[in-house]
Formats: C-alpha cells, sequence, structure tokens
C-alpha cells in the first residue's frame, strides 16, 4: 500500500471515529466499545483505528487504560487534590524549568523506541500544525504532537510525569505567557523546531533528538520570560542547517 492510501485511510479513520464520538454524545469517562467492534462499526481497519486513537490520545479527547479498555475525555488525575495544592504554588517559570529536564529526555527516548506507527502520527500531527489557521489550533497540535513524543518514549513514569506536566500548566497563568510567546516568535518558528526532532526521531538519532528539544524548549521559555539564555549564534546556526537539510511541507498558513 502506498504512503499517501495509508494516511488517506487513517485520516478517514479519524474523522469517523471523531463523528462517532459526537453523534453518540458520549459522556466523559464512558467507556468505548472494544477495538474489533468498534472497527468494524466505524467501517476502518483495526491498524487505521489504532493510529486514530493514538492521535485522539494526544489531543486527551480520550484515554486508554491497559486491561481495561478506551474512555471518553482526559484521563482521570489519580490525586487531583495534591495536584491543585503544587500548582497553586507553581509558576510557569517552574514549570518550564522541569519541561527543560524532561522533554530533551524523552525526545531522545522516542527517538529510540517510537514505532513507525507513531512516527507517523508524529508527522500528521506537523502537518496538522502546519495548516493551522489561528493560533488556538497550532495550540492543539502542538500540545498534541509533545504528546506523541512522550508515547513514543515507551516509559510509563516518564508519561506520567509529562501528563502530570500539561495538568499542572492548566492551573497556572500559563495560557496568557504561551500566545505572547507566540505572537513574538511567531508558530513558524516552533513548527520548524518541531520538523527537526521528528525527523531526527525518525532518523533514530537520539542525540540530536535530545539536543534540538532542548533548544526549542529553551527557546519557548525566553521568548515567554525574556530572562532565559536563548540559544547562541552557534545554536541558532546548527538549528537552521538541520532545518535546512529536513524537508518541509510546502503550503505554510502562519
Amino acid at each position: 500500500m502506498s504512503a499517501g492510501r495509508r494516511i488517506s485511510r487513517s485520516d478517514d479513520a479519524l474523522a469517523k471515529l471523531r463523528a462517532y464520538l459526537i453523534g453518540n454524545n458520549q459522556p466523559l469517562n464512558s467507556r468505548l466499545p472494544a477495538e474489533r467492534e468498534l472497527a468494524v462499526e466505524l467501517g476502518v481497519s483495526r491498524a487505521a483505528l489504532r493510529e486514530a486513537l493514538a492521535l485522539m490520545e494526544a489531543e486527551g479527547a480520550i484515554w486508554r487504560h491497559v486491561g481495561q479498555g478506551t474512555f471518553v475525555g482526559n484521563r482521570p488525575l489519580r490525586n487531583e487534590r495534591d495536584l491543585i495544592m503544587v500548582s497553586g504554588g507553581t509558576s510557569p517559570a517552574e514549570l518550564m524549568e522541569v519541561r527543560g529536564y524532561l522533554e530533551p529526555i524523552i525526545a531522545r527516548l522516542a527517538a529510540i523506541r517510537a514505532t513507525p506507527v507513531e512516527i507517523r502520527n508524529m508527522q500528521r500531527a506537523l502537518r496538522r500544525s502546519e495548516a493551522a489557521v489561528d493560533v488556538s489550533t497550532y495550540e492543539l497540535w502542538d500540545g498534541t504532537l509533545h504528546r506523541l513524543i512522550a508515547e513514543a518514549a515507551h516509559n510509563a513514569l516518564m508519561l506520567a510525569l509529562f501528563d502530570a506536566i500539561n495538568a499542572v500548566r492548566t492551573q497556572t497563568a500559563w495560557g496568557k505567557l504561551q500566545k505572547l510567546a507566540l505572537s513574538s516568535y511567531g508558530p513558524r518558528r516552533y513548527w520548524e523546531h518541531h520538523c527537526g526532532v521528528v525527523e531526527a526521531i525518525a532518523q533514530r538519532d537520539a542525540l540530536t533528538a535530545e539536543r534540538l528539544m532542548r533548544l526549542h524548549i529553551d527557546a519557548v521559555r525566553a521568548n515567554m520570560f525574556g530572562t532565559d539564555r536563548e540559544p547562541s549564534g552557534s545554536e541558532k546556526r546548527q538549528i537552521r542547517k538541520e532545518q535546512e537539510e529536513t524537508p518541509l511541507p510546502s503550503g505554510s498558513r502562519f
């Protein structure tokens, strides 16, 4: 099967799954039918359905529990009270500091462990973010991509930490700072960073994936706060060099 046909089938499965969730008005935390049954009901292959489920989980539309099934909505917090207490004393700067330690390691592990399906899902998220016509849509696919990378690290504890950081992010003054960073630096620049990271993962270049993710987080932090260092001149030249070697999709709307 050609790559184009495979992508078309995956996109079709994603569209049908979204329509299924909306049309059936599934309540939060309700369980979806088993994968085999759902694939038959939607008229898609199980392989295409798995890719669609992975993307929707990264978006936060569903969550999966091994041995129990797939459920609607975000994964419930195990100890919401403790998380609220932590987030109340956590600043966006502290959150970015933790991301700077965690996500580069996640990217390195993803380059080693990601499956071909997971890499295709990252590439699909890149295309969707590149085609975004507004900041809100871009932010959705930005978050989806970062979680897909976290899933591809295949480390349950790291994924739990990543999700906890995202949950704290919703409780902090993150939104305004993120939009400020996007307006001052531009979604296109961040998208180019993402292209470099995903290409390194696809090439199984763990050290480059780790380094580029670290530079990306540094750039986000610098543009959010203006106090942390931006990538040095030599680091920026290296990013540009690697971006030039990575074919970028045409037709950007940024």
